[in-house]
């Protein structure tokens, strides 16, 4: 009778389908966004940076869009000027939303990916009371957040739906599926992101066109620390 052979080990290779990280966190693979075009609005600063930091880091050509314009021209000039490229744009206005785009398309022939990302947290603290409330203020706030998403939203998938793909992200935040972690008029706008994300995705879907939203908790951004000063400040106030 012959003998079995003994069970041979062997060497464990990585499963392919995963992309491993290197010691910096950084993909070891090929660059995930070659050929791909991108806006990100509130590219400036904060979680828009990041954004365009890492979409140039993966190959993308990126639009970043934002009223900071000293910020945003440095921001490109240090990345790489041949990929990466300013456009001052307010939200709130379609004809600089709309002129966003178009220049986009014409400059690189297309537009695949709409980050969605310009926002204000307004200046009243969360700890403003409703019957303090300063409607003004409010509608600034709904203008940038809300108005300034379903406009990018409007014009992205104006020239999407043709080629039958794309990608749209918003920026909503945790203040959109909870209460009490904000003004009252960012906590609406926020929900308000959440409401037009779910309805423009069962829209555009049918097109090839993924909307989705992504909806951090505190990111130690410079509007959010300068956020939690000022209730502080406004809490000491309280307690002397």
């Amino acid at each position: 009778m012959t003998a079995m052979p003994a069970a041979q080990v062997m060497p464990e290779k990585p499963f392919q389908g995963v992309h491993k990280l290197g010691r910096d966190n950084s993909f070891t693979s090929s660059k995930r966004l070659e050929g791909k075009v991108a806006i990100v609005t509130g590219g400036a600063k904060g979680i828009g940076e990041a954004t365009v930091r890492l979409f140039a880091k993966h190959g993308a050509k990126v639009v970043v869009a934002d009223v900071e314009d000293a910020l945003g021209t440095t921001l490109a000039e240090t990345l790489a000027p041949s990929s990466v490229t300013f456009a001052h744009c307010d939200v709130s206005l379609e004809q600089d939303i709309e002129n966003l785009i178009n220049w986009t398309v014409s400059h690189f022939g297309q537009l695949d990916i709409l980050v969605n990302n310009a926002g204000v947290l307004g200046n009243q603290s969360k700890n403003k009371s409703i019957v303090n409330f300063d409607i003004d203020e409010f509608d600034r706030v709904m203008n940038v957040n809300v108005r300034g998403m379903a406009l990018g939203i409007k014009h992205a998938a104006r020239v999407m739906i043709p080629r039958g793909i794309g990608c749209i992200i918003s920026t909503a935040s945790v203040a959109g599926v909870m209460g009490g972690l904000g003004p009252h008029a960012y906590t609406a706008s926020k929900h308000a992101i959440v409401g037009l994300t779910k309805n423009t995705a069962c829209e555009l879907g049918r097109y090839g066109i993924r909307v989705n939203c992504i909806s951090p908790f505190g990111v130690a951004t410079s509007m959010l620390v300068n956020a939690w000063r000022s209730d502080e400040e406004e809490e000491e106030e309280v307690n002397v």
